[in-house]
């Protein structure tokens, strides 16, 4: 039996462009080559995501209650919209003056002399100080006697070193859009890039969970760093030397499991598979891997994968900047030869670099076998037949490439010559590089392209890397390349690496081409997008992504006559999807929380011995019951 075709009928997440869903993040990076009425619909979007304006259906209106058409919208609002996205300096939190404490020590004239300060008795620690003496005052006061070898946290503040940043668009809040709880940011996230994707089907989830058991569904998604503000792991970790106190959330907050299992309890209620797996930087390949898997083999038809992460937070960000890792403002200020940092340029994937840009976002898709797609009539935007991962084995650093590149990008691109053919791979395919902005990223990576491309005679092998517009955020960053390249299919553009005024001399360029701009593909239109990841520690990953014309001339082919009934029923989803985007421009973003709603009877459950019915649910979990290996068990009387 053929294998089922993962294909991909929703899409939808938020990154420092905008929204994924219907493209519009994609349309940001590609603004100025967009026809003008683009261009106007993707700043009004952009505008009303931001809160510049609200649609009001007869116009837009902005803070003042006056009134603007789309065109005007355009004209008054877009340098703010503009100025407003894509890589810019931090905006969340100040970056120069960044909250810390400085430990000292008091220094006494005399070595056997005390230091002496008095403190209200309220503010007394439960345990003093061994070499504390402590004399009550008047009006609640106490005097402290002190060895002058004592150690005191004095509050402090310090300066980022890197203070550019991917951050979403400014004024794009995400608490406004759902009851939030006190989530942490990227559980947040989670949940709204979940929502955009669920909703971007133009099917109701319900329809679709009807329409198969309820263990065919599976979630695949993680933070590869965790919950890190205050509401999660950050606020733990940082409480008690802060003198706060932990809550009661922040520790299973903090889990890097919880976007799986916020989608699965209050987005879907599914009672199917989840899993959650990180891979450093390659995380949202790693998870799309395991939908995949599970969708070809069977166990899965349906799945909800992606990831979010919320890392422009100042711990996480002098972490990297220890490591060399971040690009610097004094080291964008060398590369320009200027005495300001250009925030706006810190990104720049295969030019002249000094290190990776700090970013968050949250991409989701959903995915379907074939056969279910052409049931309920999805709308495909693509497929995901293969991803591969290899690590790098023995290594010098646990932070430098390896070999597992080499490995995963082979294995995808001979993939793909066995699935669409040669010429398909050799004259319409290009490469979303993970394109860090490092120099080390820039020779290793290029070379690795141009000897893949050599080995399979491609020649001038267009390049894109998404970071130069939306930074680097960690798991998800290969999700806002494949957003990326499901723009491409849609518009036949390739966006240029558009930070940089040339490649760097070091890069290798036999083989690929590295686009300044943005390139018009429309006379030769793409078949097939390579999304490649490399993350810390030999997280190596790359995925093949179908277009979405190549994926219904193989289902044409697959089902005949029934093809053509799958796109008149395709119409009336084209149709709520549309209807959706048009919501969502107007920053309806419809978010799914269904907390507090009714939850299943454990005592109404039917458990027999083929399987178990569960309220609630059109149909029944089927035990599997052959036994694979039946060629194993020992035939008794008992048989």
């Amino acid at each position: 039996m053929s294998n089922a075709l993962p294909v991909i009928v929703g899409f939808g997440g938020y990154n420092a462009a905008g929204r994924s869903s219907s493209h519009q993040a994609f349309r940001r990076q590609v603004l100025e080559s967009l026809p003008l009425d683009e261009q106007q619909k993707t700043i009004a979007g952009l505008a009303c995501l931001m809160a510049v304006v609200k649609n009001e259906g007869q116009g837009y209106v902005d803070h003042q209650g006056k009134i603007f058409t789309l065109a005007e919208v355009d004209m008054t609002f877009r340098a703010q919209v503009l100025n407003g996205t894509l890589v810019r300096k931090i905006e969340s939190f100040d970056a120069a003056q960044v909250p810390g404490n400085k430990k000292i020590s008091f220094a006494a004239d005399d070595d056997d002399q005390p230091i002496t300060f008095t403190m209200v008795k309220r503010d007394l620690p439960k345990t003093i100080p061994a070499d504390w003496q402590v004399n009550d005052l008047e009006n609640g006061s106490v005097e402290i006697s002190a060895s002058s070898a004592s150690a005191y946290l004095v509050e402090s503040y310090y300066a980022l070193i890197a203070q550019a940043a991917g951050q979403l668009p400014s004024g794009f809040n995400l608490a406004d859009h759902y009851s939030s709880r006190f989530h942490p940011r990227s559980l947040q996230l989670a949940l709204l890039g979940a929502s955009d994707a669920v909703h971007s089907m133009g099917i109701p989830w319900q329809t679709v969970a009807n329409a198969v058991k309820p263990d065919e569904v599976g979630v695949y998604s993680s933070s590869a760093l965790s919950q890190m503000t205050d509401e999660g792991f950050g606020g733990l970790l940082q409480a008690r030397l802060r003198g706060n106190r932990t809550t009661a959330k922040q520790m299973p907050l903090g889990l890097n499991t919880m976007p799986a299992d916020f989608i699965n309890a209050y987005i879907l209620g599914s009672v199917g598979h989840t899993e959650a797996i990180t891979g450093a930087c390659a995380s949202f390949l790693y998870v799309l891997q395991a939908a995949v898997r599970d969708i070809r083999s069977g166990r899965r038809r349906v799945a909800i994968l992606g990831n979010a992460e919320a890392a422009v937070v100042p711990e996480i960000s002098e972490g990297f900047a220890n490591m060399g890792a971040l690009c610097s403002d004094d080291s964008l200020c060398k590369l320009d030869g200027t005495d300001t940092p250009d925030w706006r340029r810190a990104s720049r994937p295969f030019g002249e670099n000094a290190g990776f840009t700090l970013s968050e976002a949250t991409q989701y898709l959903v995915l379907m076998d074939d056969a279910l797609a052409i049931e309920l009539g999805a709308d495909i935007h693509g497929a995901v037949p293969e991803v591969f991962i290899n690590a790098d084995g023995v290594k010098k650093s646990i932070s430098a490439p390896g070999v597992g590149n080499y490995i995963s990008f082979s294995k995808a691109v001979a993939a793909a010559i066995n699935i669409v053919g040669e010429e398909a791979v050799q004259k319409h395919s290009f490469v979303h590089a993970h394109g860090s902005s490092t120099p080390a990223n820039r020779t290793t990576e290029s070379e690795l392209l141009d000897r893949v491309a050599m080995a399979f005679d491609i020649y001038d092998w267009p390049v894109t890397a998404a970071k130069a517009y939306v930074g680097h955020s960690l798991s998800c960053a290969s999700g806002d390349q494949l957003m990326s390249a499901l723009g491409t299919f849609r518009y036949d553009m390739i966006p240029g690496i558009k930070t940089i005024v040339e490649v760097a001399p070091d890069v290798h360029q036999q083989r690929c081409r590295f686009m300044l701009q943005d390139q018009d593909v429309s006379a030769n239109k793409m078949d097939v997008a390579f999304i490649n990841s490399k993350g810390f520690g030999g997280n190596n990953a790359t995925a093949v992504v179908l277009s979405p014309n190549k994926v219904n001339a193989m289902i044409a082919l697959r089902y005949g006559g029934g093809f053509e009934a799958y796109l008149s029923k395709r119409e009336a989803t084209q149709k709520a999807a549309a209807a959706y985007a048009v919501r969502a421009d107007s920053a309806e973003l419809d978010v799914i929380y269904r907390f507090g709603e009714a939850l299943i009877d454990e005592q109404a459950l039917n458990i027999t011995k083929q399987g178990i019915s569960i309220p609630g649910f059109a149909r029944e979990i089927e035990f599997d019951l052959t036994n694979p290996w039946q060629d194993m068990r020992q035939n008794t009387v008992a048989d």
